[in-house]
């Protein structure tokens, strides 16, 4: 019989805005239980060190060149972590056996064969007094991958234990949306890839004409009308863009120079148009419409909750391609990247393949993460 972990994962995507934290037991293997999750903001200077951080940063080069203050920013963010840490194991009730720490993604370019997270897994190991677990892209990359994505194979757990027909995909619409095709419960034939801009776009452009950090449910792009023109026109300039055989995406290879010019509204609609067309062609290209003639499409993430996102989504979907949120099957859609890292925390312990050829473009299925022991 496989024993089982209680595994705490932090995770903080592209909107920088703060860490999921979620707390499981799993075996690493086919079995995990939810236990606790919450969601910790970073506070006003956290925040938009991290923004400021994040815009000077575009190459290796500048990596080299802002290196004292990622240090300092990284200390910050990983006190932040253990101070969350304690928050949520003490609130529910449990003790942990290892800790997943995603840390801050500032910098990934899978061309470049770099993927840069800040944070100190040594540091957060030595306040907690806990076994630690980071840096868990940089194996893959070593082996040929592009980093990213790593939850499908989460994914297919998830899927798998909520006795969901196959083939089954789901669609995570985080930052940068990505997509999990799940056909059988062998981790080796998933297939995975980054679709294109999820939320940060919108985002984006929230945040330039507003105080606010996001368009709550979608509400100001359905007052806007969406300009065909633009749209059509940043269509065309994508598809040369992904026509590059990219499977994985940093927010930087996205910018809204398109859209200049519109109204707050009309630029929203017009935004929300576009993830939905590259969202949706991708899943067109994703599946064999032969072989799956009937295909649930599984939206996890903070996109699921734009309304009219989700709507342009799903009119322009065939008959055949039924759309769900996983909130459907009394799973919080808020934490799987975070419930993701804690359960990948297990496995990278424990020596198991936690990325795979149809996932990252590695060569082979690889082990990843690096684990700080608790001495």
């Amino acid at each position: 019989m496989e024993k089982f972990y209680t595994s705490l994962g932090l995770m903080s995507g592209t909107s920088m805005d703060g860490v999921d934290a979620s707390i499981i037991r799993s075996d690493g293997e086919s079995n995990y239980e939810p236990i606790f999750d919450k969601y910790f903001e970073y506070d006003g200077v956290i925040y938009s060190n991290l923004l400021n951080l994040r815009d000077k940063i575009n190459s290796i080069k500048d990596l080299q060149d802002n290196s004292y203050q990622i240090n300092e920013l990284e200390r910050k963010i990983t006190l932040f972590h253990a101070k969350i840490s304690k928050e949520i194991i003490k609130n529910a009730g449990v003790d942990v056996d290892i800790v997943g720490f995603h840390g801050q993604t500032i910098f990934h370019n899978a061309q470049e064969k770099i993927s840069k997270q800040i944070g100190d897994g040594n540091l957060l190991s030595s306040l907690l007094k806990k076994n630690v677990v980071y840096n868990f892209r940089e194996n893959d990359i070593h082996n040929g991958g592009q980093g990213a994505p790593l939850a499908p194979i989460f994914h297919n757990l998830l899927i798998n234990q909520n006795k969901i027909e196959k083939p089954a995909c789901v669609l995570n619409i985080g930052g940068i949306a990505n997509i999990t095709l799940v056909i059988s419960k062998n981790n080796e034939d998933l297939k995975s890839f980054d679709v294109g801009p999820g939320n940060c776009l919108l985002d984006e452009w929230v945040r330039r004409h507003t105080q606010m950090k996001y368009d709550e449910n979608g509400k100001a792009s359905n007052l806007g009308k969406t300009s065909e023109v633009i749209l059509n026109q940043a269509i065309d300039n994508f598809d040369n863009i992904s026509n590059q055989k990219k499977l994985s995406f940093d927010i930087k290879d996205f910018d809204l120079s398109f859209v200049k010019g519109l109204t707050y509204e009309d630029g929203l609609s017009t935004l929300v148009d576009f993830t939905a067309i590259i969202i949706y062609q991708s899943i067109l290209k994703s599946i064999n419409s032969e072989e799956n003639k009937k295909l649930l499409i599984i939206v996890c993430g903070g996109g699921r909750k734009n309304l009219s996102l989700m709507e342009s989504i799903r009119k322009r979907l065939p008959k055949n391609i039924y759309l769900k949120i996983i909130d459907d099957y009394k799973v919080d859609g808020d934490f799987i990247e975070s419930q993701a890292f804690a359960y990948l925390a297990i496995r990278s312990a424990l020596k198991k393949v936690i990325s795979f050829p149809n996932t990252t473009n590695v060569k082979k299925p690889s082990i990843g993460g690096v684990l700080v022991k608790n001495y």
